[in-house]
């Protein structure tokens, strides 16, 4: 029987990053999948980032040198997507509205990446009574419903006044508490598995301290599958700042422009035949929502070996190399 040699890795920093590794190993309908997520999420983020330059009027603009704009004005002319009952530009509108989602979604993935990975690092290297209070306390936070405790966050921190600053934060406070115990579990088992492994024994034995080895041993190899966690998260923090406008407690339409506060808005204009103030508000929640959910989904897919696809050749060269063995 031959010997097969193995082929030496050869692969950039840039090929082992998240998505372009999965670009690479994916195929048939998880590449489609993951393409199609990244095409509707990569939509997402050019209307975020580019904004100003995409929307023809402000969010917060009903009115130009030639007067007021029109109020619940059909599609077409200037107003490619109409107006709403306040005169605005519903285009405009659902464009800026994809600025406040990333300034939530940062805010809130963010904050409960960083505190969620500390308190696993700490809680499964250390264990002992500081690792039974934490995991009490993250069994005791999933009992509150994000959705209320943005409720209430949002009547503390604005006190009634629904500006960006107050929606936005009361929105990721909120989903950061609730977020805090998923990070905190994952990165707690992977610490608890990881810290009998050779290298962590052996850095002990030279007289690392245990920060030493919990972040520059364990956090690196603890915290491979986070990507996937941040980006279904990040389709819930959206839509708990969606839920939080459409129930009254978001931001002001002078202050920002937000999805959920718009289809609120469009409730009474729907029973009058006005469809387009709430359908487009309402496919940019939906269509934003798929694109991330289709990137997490199809990631989860491929990192697992019992849910991958290969294509026929890739299959096929994996059974030659497994024969030649």
């Amino acid at each position: 029987m031959g010997t097969a040699t193995l082929p030496a890795s050869n692969k950039s920093w840039v090929d082992k990053l998240p998505i372009i590794s999965h670009l690479k190993m994916s195929s048939g309908l998880q590449r489609g999948m993951l393409i199609s997520g990244l095409v509707l999420t990569g939509l997402f983020l050019i209307a975020a980032i580019f904004a100003p330059l995409i929307a023809p009027f402000g969010f917060a603009q009903s009115g130009n040198a030639n007067g007021d704009f029109p109020r619940q004005a059909a599609p077409g002319g200037d107003f490619i997507w109409g107006t709403t009952s306040g005169g605005y530009d519903v285009f405009s509108r659902t464009i800026f509205g994809a600025q406040t989602a990333i300034f939530v979604i940062i805010a809130a993935v963010v904050m409960s990446l960083f505190l969620g990975v500390l308190l696993g690092l700490v809680s499964g290297y250390l264990g002992g009574w500081f690792d039974r209070i934490a995991v009490m306390l993250s069994d005791a936070i999933y009992a509150f419903p994000s959705l209320l405790l943005a409720i209430v966050m949002s009547i503390v921190i604005s006190q009634g006044q629904s500006k960006v600053f107050g929606g936005v934060m009361a929105a990721a406070i909120s989903i950061t508490v609730v977020f805090i115990p998923q990070y905190f579990r994952v990165v707690r088992a992977e610490v608890m598995r990881l810290k009998a492994e050779p290298f962590v024994e052996s850095a002990q034995v030279i007289g690392a301290s245990p920060w030493r080895v919990m972040f520059t041993h364990l956090l690196r190899n603890a915290t491979r599958t986070l990507p996937l966690i941040f980006t279904l998260n990040a389709t819930e923090a959206l839509l708990t700042l969606a839920g939080l406008g459409f129930l009254g407690f978001g931001i002001e339409p002078t202050s920002a422009s937000e999805w959920g506060y718009d289809l609120n808005r469009a409730m009474s204009d729907a029973t009058s035949g006005i469809w387009w103030t709430g359908l487009f508000p309402g496919l940019a929640i939906v269509v934003t929502v798929l694109g991330m959910t289709l990137v997490g989904e199809s990631m989860n897919d491929l990192n697992d070996p019992r849910l991958r696809r290969f294509s026929r050749k890739k299959a096929k060269r994996i059974t030659e190399a497994g024969v030649g063995a």
